[in-house]
C-alpha cells in the first residue's frame, strides 16, 4: 500500500479531517463538523484534472451563512513544488465549475468559499510561495496589482513541527505526523504507543484503526528481515518493533566488542559498527555497490551515526548516502 493511498483513506474519514482542521487550521474553528459531507467530484478539463488522491469535504459554517469546501491536496513529493499555488488556482477553478454544473447555478447566484489545504510530508522543508503574489513580477506599488488574480493556500508541512510539540498534542493527525517524521527507533515506539493508547480510549473507530494499523505496519517494515513477516495486529507490531530495535543494539554492541578484542578497541568498534550497518542497509535495499560498501567501511563513527539517522526514514538508498541538498 503506497503512502498517498493510505493518506487518501485516512482523510476520507470525517474524524481525521476534523482533527486536522481543529488542531492545525485556526481559521477553520467556526466550521460545523457534525454536518460535514464528503464530495466525490470528478473534474475534466483539457489541461487540468483533479488527482484521484486529493480529498474534498463540504462543511457548513456554524452561523449558517454558507458551506465551505475544504480541498485537501495530498503532496508526496520529496521537495516543494514551486508552482503549487498555480495548481491550486486551477483546482479551485475546476471545483467551482463542478459546483456550477452540479448545483445548476444561474445568473445572480454566488459561489461557495473554498479553503485549499496542502498536506506535505516530504523530506525537505517547504519553501514555495503560498500566495500567488509571490510569483508575479510586479513591484509592490504597481497599479497593475488590482488586476492580478489572488490565490493562496494553507500549508501543513508535517516535518516542520518539532517532535516535542507533536508529542504534546493528542489528535490522530499529530500521531500520524509523529509516525511519518520520527528519526529514532525510540521515537517510533513512542508514536506507536500513542496510537495504541488512543484507539484503546476510542474503540468505536474500528475502521480508522485498521487504516492506522497499515500505517504502523509500513513504518515497522522499514529495515526488517525479509523472511520475518510484519504482524497484522498493532500490539504484535509494537512488540516486534521493540524486539527488533533491542536486537540491533545487542548485535551492534557484540560485533563492536568482538572486533575490539581482536584488532584494538577503537578500530574494532568502528569496523563492527560498519559491518552491522552494512547488513542493515542490505536487508532493506538489497545488494550494495562496491563503492557504497567502501564508503561505509572507511567512515568514522560520526558519519555512521548520521547515516543511521537517515536510514530510519529513508525510502531509497540515495536518501541515506546522497540526500538532496536542502534549499
Amino acid at each position: 500500500m503506497t503512502s498517498d493511498s493510505l493518506y487518501h483513506r485516512l482523510f476520507s474519514h470525517p474524524l481525521m479531517v476534523e482533527h486536522l482542521v481543529q488542531e492545525f487550521v485556526p481559521e477553520g474553528r467556526e466550521l460545523d463538523f457534525s454536518r460535514m459531507e464528503r464530495v466525490n467530484a470528478k473534474f475534466h478539463a483539457r489541461r487540468g484534472r483533479r488527482r484521484e488522491g486529493d480529498v474534498i469535504w463540504r462543511i457548513p459554517i456554524r452561523n449558517g451563512e454558507a458551506d465551505v469546501y475544504l480541498y485537501i491536496l495530498l503532496e508526496f513529493q520529496s521537495k516543494a513544488d514551486w508552482w503549487m499555488v498555480i495548481r491550486i488556482m486551477v483546482y479551485v477553478g475546476l471545483l467551482w465549475q463542478y459546483i456550477i454544473r452540479e448545483k445548476k447555478l444561474k445568473r445572480g447566484d454566488v459561489l461557495p468559499p473554498v479553503l485549499p489545504l496542502v498536506l506535505y510530508n516530504g523530506d525537505h522543508r517547504w519553501n514555495a510561495p503560498t500566495d500567488l503574489s509571490g510569483l508575479i513580477a510586479l513591484p509592490p506599488d504597481s497599479s497593475l496589482w488590482p488586476w492580478q488574480p489572488r490565490v493562496r493556500y494553507y500549508l501543513l508541512d508535517e516535518g516542520a513541527f518539532p517532535g516535542d510539540e507533536l508529542a504534546r498534542r493528542e489528535s490522530l493527525v499529530a500521531l500520524l505526523s509523529r509516525l511519518e517524521t520520527c528519526e529514532e527507533s525510540d521515537e517510533l515506539l513512542a508514536a506507536v504507543d500513542g496510537v495504541i493508547a488512543w484507539f484503546r480510549q476510542h474503540p468505536e473507530y474500528e475502521a480508522l484503526k485498521r487504516v492506522f494499523t497499515e500505517v504502523v505496519r509500513q513504518a515497522g517494515a522499514k529495515g526488517r528481515d525479509a523472511e520475518v513477516p510484519v504482524p497484522d495486529d498493532m500490539l504484535e507490531m509494537r512488540t516486534m518493533l521493540a524486539t527488533k530495535v533491542e536486537k540491533w543494539q545487542q548485535q551492534w554492541e557484540t560485533k563492536s566488542q568482538a572486533k575490539g578484542r581482536a584488532e584494538g578497541r577503537a578500530e574494532g568498534e568502528a569496523l563492527g559498527r560498519a559491518e552491522m550497518f552494512t547488513k542493515m542497509v542490505e536487508l532493506r535495499f538489497g545488494s550494495l555497490s562496491p563503492d557504497i560498501v567502501e564508503r561505509i567501511r572507511s567512515a568514522d563513527s560520526r558519519q555512521l551515526h548520521v547515516w543511521s539517522q537517515r536510514f530510519v526514514t529513508a525510502r531509497e538508498i540515495s536518501d541515506v548516502f546522497d540526500p538532496p541538498a536542502a534549499h
